[in-house]
């Protein structure tokens, strides 16, 4: 089973996903952007917020993203793969910018993914009180320094990308408790 955990920065998805590891031990666990060499390089272009064109920006999204299928996904595909983040939340940045079609946004992602997406999306959702107080207590990269309006919109985005794509998603409040989280996941998971 291919599961993608996604939400806004700080939302916890680390922790869950370190939870998640010992239930299942034997899990594939991956992430994107950044978990093939050429991803590591395209995730440190994302994160400092080097590109001026928000289309460049999508286009680096997506050559990790087919990078990633090829290397980590498909050679995986029968075991339990858990992902921090997936195409979703590619599809959620890019739909914030608003310059590419929503059509040609599940086009290029098919193109990218051979249309292999997660089985089922967790989404840690969290409020903007919430939110803005972790981001007080962190040092903040390129994106979280887009301020908490925009990681809200991703947020947003990320439901409406799960939609546009056809995939299950699960919305978890992210404000419980770390335990309470990883029961709703393992729950879900197994049900």
């Amino acid at each position: 089973m291919y599961i993608a955990i996604e939400g806004i920065d700080t939302a916890g998805k680390s922790t869950q996903i370190a939870k998640l590891s010992e239930a299942f031990p034997h899990a594939i666990i991956t992430k994107e952007p950044g978990a093939t060499d050429i991803g590591i390089e395209i995730r440190e272009m994302v994160l400092s917020a080097r590109a001026k064109s928000k289309k460049a920006e999508f286009l680096l999204f997506l050559a990790d993203r087919a990078e990633h299928i090829k290397e980590v996904i498909e050679p995986n595909i029968n075991k339990m793969i858990i992902s921090d983040r997936s195409a979703v939340s590619g599809v959620a940045y890019a739909l914030i910018q608003g310059e590419i079609d929503k059509k040609d946004l599940v086009e290029l992602n098919n193109f990218a993914t051979n249309k292999i997406y997660p089985e089922k999306v967790f989404l840690l959702r969290l409020t903007k009180k919430e939110l803005e107080y972790r981001l007080s207590q962190k040092e903040l990269d390129g994106i979280e320094l887009r301020g908490s309006e925009y990681l809200l919109r991703i947020q947003d985005a990320i439901v409406e990308a799960t939609n546009l794509l056809g995939l299950e998603l699960v919305e978890i409040d992210a404000t419980q408790s770390i335990d309470s989280i990883a029961k709703k996941i393992l729950n879900n998971i197994n049900s």
